[in-house]
């Protein structure tokens, strides 16, 4: 895996230098023994233009290190000619890294992207119009968080904390139109799916302190 990684990260410099030493070979010798350079070295820089360096964003996103995945989403100098599935995660990694930098004009922007290219799985598509609504809700338009949140909740989310994270979301709406019934509902969907996530628990705390007291 360790050298896997490392040939992503080196694969263009690898490709070229393979296709300069086929070009020498070519020179000194002939077409044919040339031509294993030149195929594995046109694969190589074919791949890094088609398939990205995305996959080393994995090792830093699981530690943390959001400066190292943001450096590698930064590395990407033509997006376009990423395959279609990877070009659309590249746009939703880098509407998530400019939402945890409360960038939220840009993660609306960069999510937007991913979104109207097609999410390569209906969860991954749940969750990007979840992280939408959040988005519509820090800008306080609430209508389109709406919009948002039932569409992400009717396309179907990875699990149940981000299941649980959309009903709650839809709660807080509900509460603020003053649909009384449909909060208490989705107050209780919430509460069913048991959420483990701190931030939830936390606000289902604050809620079930006045939820019972509403009228509905």
């Amino acid at each position: 895996m360790k050298f896997y990684n490392v040939l992503i990260k080196y694969r263009l410099w690898i490709g070229l230098a393979l296709i300069a030493l086929g070009g020498y070979v070519n020179f000194a010798s002939s077409f044919w023994p040339a031509f294993p350079l030149y195929l594995i070295g046109v694969i190589l820089v074919a791949g890094h233009f088609f398939f990205g360096p995305l996959r080393l964003i994995q090792e830093y996103m699981e530690s943390g290190d959001m400066d190292g995945a943001e450096k590698i989403i930064n590395s990407i100098k033509f997006p376009n000619l990423l395959y279609k599935p990877i070009r659309s995660v590249f746009f939703t990694l880098k509407g998530n890294i400019a939402m945890m930098k409360q960038d939220f004009d840009g993660a609306e922007k960069m999510m937007k992207k991913g979104l109207d290219l097609g999410m390569p799985m209906k969860e991954a598509e749940g969750a990007s119009l979840l992280q939408m609504g959040m988005l519509s809700m820090q800008k306080n338009d609430l209508k389109q968080a709406e919009s948002y949140i039932r569409q992400a909740l009717r396309k179907g989310l990875p699990d149940k904390e981000n299941e649980a994270a959309a009903y709650l979301q839809m709660c807080s709406l509900m509460m603020n139109k003053r649909e009384f019934r449909a909060a208490k509902d989705f107050f209780r969907k919430t509460k069913a799916l048991k959420p483990t996530t701190p931030q939830i628990v936390d606000q289902i705390k604050q809620i079930e302190k006045y939820i019972s007291r509403i009228p509905g």
